[in-house]
């Protein structure tokens, strides 16, 4: 295939990378929405800026039950590279990343007579060219460090032969490394990828982005309307026009007031205009929570919005159908891109071009998305039971591990 060049690849990251640099903002709560809304003064709308952090929960509900275990059927003993690379921070970078960008990037590399090290890329600072059969690139770029005003001062252009390092205004310090493995040293781990978008979708979608901002306008415009609700606006009717200017703020919190008869016996009027309800802001708000809960399968409850009664390991499971699909599917395509991860690392370690049909007996393996408790494991308990009496042998200590996630002790 012929290669289509460092700037080619460059072109590309530019043009995709203030998709992903957004749902970073949206992640971190840091992303400012347009201003809507034909009523409220845009200086007055900006005082009451309000912040939700819906799109990180729909991230983080998923990727906190997206553990990773271990791999499988190590032939290759790929497990003490994982191992040497800080598993705990790794797994956790690859698998969030991942649901925030659509894709993540692992780039492999070795230092003499040492394990091969990996390193977490976000999709902001990485691209290349997928083959859409293993899913690995034919080509690669990345951005390995930036100056303090953002622009690239390391590059590296992976190919199948070699990778090639690029420093801004230090051609000097050029390098280029050969490469064993027959494949660039940057893998993607893609999150839900399908034929129309190879590097996958985001959690983030556009639907959560749109609840998340119409919950976010309901909020601005209740605290707006609070301030009329606290403080009910008063009028006068019938003051005489040589009546003393009144100080508006000491009429709106003084205990009483005082006003005599002009000279004609005449004297004023008081009234109050009717004080806004803040019911309306609230079926708003749990109209867009519900919307949002049903594009991330999470529940109002998850939400912020508490229901009396307390939900069992099972209920949970229950209304969180649509998140526990998500979540296996999530675990597969993941699987994939860290299996690939695996094979690269494993060629770079041995110094030896392996083929990717031998590592096709090597699965990863994940914790169960939702814990067992103790009514959970008394029923699978029964029913190993039961399928071990009917088929001898049908449940072992593995299938377990993977219906309750407990180890035991043999």
């Amino acid at each position: 295939m012929t290669e289509k060049g460092i700037e080619y690849l460059r072109k590309k990251l530019v043009e995709h990378s203030s998709r992903v640099t957004m749902r970073y903002a949206q992640y971190s709560m840091k992303y400012r929405d347009a201003v809507v809304g034909m009523t409220i003064p845009e200086n007055i709308r900006r005082r009451y800026n309000s912040i939700l952090g819906w799109c990180a929960k729909g991230v983080d509900s998923l990727a906190d039950r997206l553990v990773f275990r271990e791999f499988e059927n190590d032939d290759f003993k790929v497990e003490e590279i994982f191992n040497a690379n800080n598993p705990d921070v790794f797994f956790d970078s690859v698998v969030l990343s991942s649901l925030i960008a659509s894709c993540s990037f692992v780039y492999i590399s070795k230092v003499e007579n040492e394990l091969p090290r990996l390193q977490v890329i976000e999709a902001n600072n990485a691209t290349g060219i997928i083959d859409p059969i293993t899913g690995l690139l034919t080509e690669g770029y990345a951005v390995l460090e930036r100056d303090d005003y953002g622009n690239p001062s390391l590059e590296a252009h992976f190919t199948s032969d070699a990778t090639y390092f690029y420093y801004k205004n230090q051609p000097e310090k050029d390098l280029l490394i050969e490469n064993v493995t027959g494949h660039p040293l940057l893998v993607p781990v893609i999150h839900r990828p399908d034929a129309v978008r190879p590097f996958g979708r985001s959690r983030i979608t556009r639907s959560g982005m749109y609840y998340q901002r119409y919950a976010k306008r309901t909020m601005e415009r209740a605290d707006i309307t609070a301030e009329f609700y606290s403080f009910p606006q008063k009028y006068i009717v019938g003051l005489s026009s040589d009546a003393e200017p009144m100080d508006s703020w000491k009429a709106t919190v003084a205990s009483m007031l005082q006003f005599s008869k002009d000279e004609d016996g005449d004297k004023p009027q008081l009234g109050q205009f009717t004080t806004p309800s803040m019911s309306p802001f609230t079926e708003q708000l749990r109209t867009a929570a519900a919307g949002f809960a049903g594009e991330t399968g999470l529940t109002l409850d998850d939400l912020g919005f508490v229901s009396d009664n307390p939900s069992s390991v099972e209920a949970m499971k229950a209304s969180h159908e649509s998140l526990r699909l998500a979540g296996r599917k999530a675990q597969r395509s993941l699987g994939a891109g860290l299996l690939n991860v695996a094979f690269l690392a494993a060629c770079l370690r041995d110094d030896f071009q392996y083929e990717r049909r031998q590592f096709v007996k090597t699965k990863p393996k994940w914790e169960p998305l939702f814990e067992a408790d103790a009514s959970m494991l008394a029923l699978v308990g029964d029913g190993a039971i039961k399928l071990n009496q009917a088929v001898e042998g049908y449940i072992d200590a593995n299938t377990l591990q993977d219906l309750i996630g407990v180890k035991g002790a043999n």
